[in-house]
């Protein structure tokens, strides 16, 4: 189907636009976080099955005029192998997926990092068409005042808490815990191992030191479905967490019924693990993608249910027998950490630490 020459022209501009935020953003992630020049080393291995990786691509190309670029769909994996052992340590790799590429039983970003390589992973950008793209593109902006000066706030509350509550709309959940050590998603790497990840940035994550610690009600807006893809019913769920536990739900959509089931049937009983505290400003209640992966960015509260989170051991949890990690989204009008409200009006409400 050939579109009429005026929907043409309103889809070049509308990528243009796109595309001149895209490298942007790009070159200030590149400049601030990553802390790679232009002038460095680079690979950028995309495909073109989406208007988004398309459009990422050349924000790429603007932003590193040198690297190179490897078309995945083009080329044999053994290929895309030999130009990732052709890099020196300290070069830049850029995994653009319209999916996520597939290299044998090579795991990208692990053996990546293993070689002392950079690594910046956009994957399943064919799940956000249309403005969703345009709401990915948004997420990639990088404001490390904000960033790593609310990030390291909220940890440092999160580390000396003794407990916490999330209010999602007159439910209460509360936390009688203090909580295992914050992990940062910020996009600060100093004292890191590895360099990069999965982006966009944007979380502090943790979970109670004593999981059934954690007793009460919330209300979430949004779970993430069997096919890693956001499910959000017309009316908020309300989840009933008993011991740590899942034990009652109302308004419960038979979707988000049926997947409690398929985590009672392996595990015995569905368990609420992680907390996090998502930063990105591009993603909120009303501005979502569909991918979960991406969407657990959102400004705001997640928490996951099911046993597996391979960050915290514990020990009533056996590795090989914690199957789920389930993503779902809460309705958050305030977080409170011990006595202090620290969300407020959409927003992290707790003074920036100063940068460095």
């Amino acid at each position: 189907m050939t579109l009429p020459e005026n929907d043409t022209s309103r889809l070049d501009a509308i990528s243009a636009a796109a595309t001149e935020v895209a490298a942007q953003n790009v070159a200030d992630l590149l400049a601030m976080a990553i802390c790679h020049g232009p002038d460095e080393p680079a690979l950028i291995v995309c495909d073109k099955r989406s208007w988004l990786n398309v459009v990422l691509t050349e924000a790429y190309r603007q932003a590193l005029p040198d690297a190179t670029f490897i078309d995945f769909d083009e080329v044999t994996p053994d290929t895309v192998l030999a130009a990732f052992a052709e890099l020196p340590a300290g070069s830049l790799v850029v995994l653009i997926q319209s999916t996520s590429f597939r290299l044998e039983a090579f795991r990208i970003r692990i053996e990546l990092f293993k070689r002392g390589l950079k690594v910046i992973e956009h994957v399943h950008l064919s799940r956000m068409p249309g403005v969703q793209g345009l709401h990915y593109i948004a997420s990639l902006a990088y404001d490390p005042a904000y960033y790593r000066g609310v990030g390291h706030a909220l940890k440092a509350r999160i580390d000396s808490a003794r407990h916490g509550m999330v209010d999602s709309g007159g439910e209460q959940l509360v936390f009688a815990s203090p909580f295992e050590s914050a992990k940062l998603n910020i996009g600060d790497y100093r004292g890191m191992n590895n360099i990069g990840g999965q982006f966009p940035l944007g979380e502090v994550f943790t979970e109670a030191q004593d999981l059934e610690a954690v007793n009460g009600r919330v209300r979430i807006f949004v779970f993430g479905d069997t096919h890693f893809m956001v499910n959000r019913p017309d009316t908020p769920i309300t989840l009933i967490i008993e011991k740590g536990r899942v034990t009652g739900t109302e308004n419960a959509t038979p979707e988000f019924t049926a997947m409690l089931e398929i985590i009672r049937a392996h595990e015995g009983e569905v368990w609420v693990r992680e907390l996090g505290f998502g930063m990105n400003r591009a993603f909120s209640r009303e501005q979502l993608v569909n991918d979960i992966g991406t969407y657990e960015r959102m400004c705001g509260i997640h928490l996951s249910l099911g046993a597996k989170h391979g960050v915290y051991t514990k020990p009533q949890f056996k590795r090989k027998d914690a199957r789920y990690h389930v993503d779902i989204f809460a309705v958050t009008e305030a977080v409170y950490l011990d006595d202090e409200r620290v969300y407020a009006d959409g927003a992290w409400t707790v003074e920036p630490v100063a940068l460095n």
